[in-house]
């Protein structure tokens, strides 16, 4: 029985691991949309998420993106975003003021990609 109940942790444990990775979208504000043009000074085109970091307003935003394998089916390669190159970046910012923004769509080189 002992070793049973150990399985039956140790499995609930393994499948709890990527719970915890992957964060939700309720702590952003989805009633404050904001819409500038920018330049990333960084890009990370990564899983689970791309990130791109922006200077607005005077200060660092870091712009959560969609998942890569979505952003190429949608038309953004993985070179689209680069340091420097200016695009417009719609989303919504965190609800406890935190510079991180909820991007949901991006336009690069005159295209509009949504992201969710």
């Amino acid at each position: 029985m002992r070793r049973i109940l150990a399985v039956l942790w140790l499995a609930a444990a393994l499948f709890a691991v990527p719970a915890l990775a992957h964060h939700g979208w309720g702590s952003y504000d989805a009633s404050k949309v904001m819409k500038f043009d920018a330049a990333p000074v960084e890009v990370h085109y990564r899983n689970p998420h791309a990130e791109i970091v922006v200077d607005h307003g005077g200060k660092r935003w870091l712009a959560v993106l969609a998942p890569t394998s979505r952003m190429q089916s949608r038309g953004l390669a993985e070179g689209a975003l680069k340091v420097g190159k200016t695009i417009t970046i719609e989303g919504y910012p965190r609800k406890d003021g935190t510079r991180e923004l909820r991007a949901e769509r991006i336009v690069v080189d005159g295209k509009t990609i949504e992201l969710r």
